[in-house]
């Protein structure tokens, strides 16, 4: 049986993978920062649970330090919007020391002890693909941890350790549904974990879903910047009429 260990294990997408992996009959280490949460996983048979806060360094290592894994997905993240009109440094730096901070946090533990053959997996999202209106805190945020994936990608090669970044869209979660704005072709948690698990197992590096928006989103991303630019301020514009 194998062990997927999960952080951000006790909501959205990272509690609906952990339950969907456990009852495909993997050995799920849920880790999060929400007690309760966590007792509610633990009654599953299949799954055991580490509470800690990843942004936390010591914290981590302390949590981490005996876990054994085959899968590790780097999961736990936040979101917040820039306001435009009062742009606030702390935002950034609140949204990055968790989605960037903390998953380097968890991947340098996770890295001293895996073995090869092991998998270490980085959630991203496809809002690091184009310059979305209020989005410079959490899609550069993903930016930079898809090119952290990348980059320890090349150098755990020739140990055998395999990383891969997954890119989810919109996804309706606990998160997303603070969110002000239409969410096109937005998916359950539930079927996001099926996504991503099916990814998972893949030998793909790279993961997106869902499947029509991330082909849309990629096929935007192609494009010359102007024509991004010119579209998402179009998508600006419409947001700000509808509000």
């Amino acid at each position: 049986m194998k062990r997927i260990l999960i952080t951000g294990a006790t909501s959205g997408i990272g509690e609906a993978l952990a339950i969907h992996a456990a009852s495909h009959s993997y050995r799920v280490i849920a880790c999060g920062r929400n007690e309760q949460k966590l007792s509610e996983l633990a009654e599953n048979p299949n799954i055991t649970t580490c509470k800690f806060d990843a942004s936390d360094l010591d914290a981590t290592q302390a949590a981490l330090s005996d876990i054994d894994f085959d899968i590790a997905v780097i999961n736990a993240g936040t979101c917040e919007y820039v306001d435009i009109k009062n742009i606030e440094a702390d935002m950034f730096r609140r949204v990055f020391e968790i989605n960037v901070f903390g998953a380097v946090n968890v991947a340098s533990t996770l890295i001293g002890r895996a073995k090869r053959g092991d998998k270490i997996v980085f959630v991203d999202s496809l809002a690091r693909l184009l310059p979305f209106t209020r989005s410079q805190a959490y899609g550069g945020s993903k930016a930079a941890l898809n090119y952290i994936a990348k980059s320890f990608e090349v150098d755990l090669a020739s140990k055998g350790i395999d990383v891969q970044s997954v890119s989810p869209g919109f996804v309706k979660t606990p998160l997303t549904d603070k969110n002000d704005f239409a969410m096109p072709m937005a998916i359950s948690s539930k079927r996001a974990a099926q996504y991503m698990l099916d990814g998972i197992l893949s030998n793909r590096s790279s993961v997106y879903f869902p499947r029509r928006f991330s082909l849309f989103i990629r096929f935007l991303n192609l494009m010359p910047e102007f024509v991004q630019r010119k579209i998402c301020i179009g998508m600006r514009s419409k947001a700000k009429r509808s509000q």
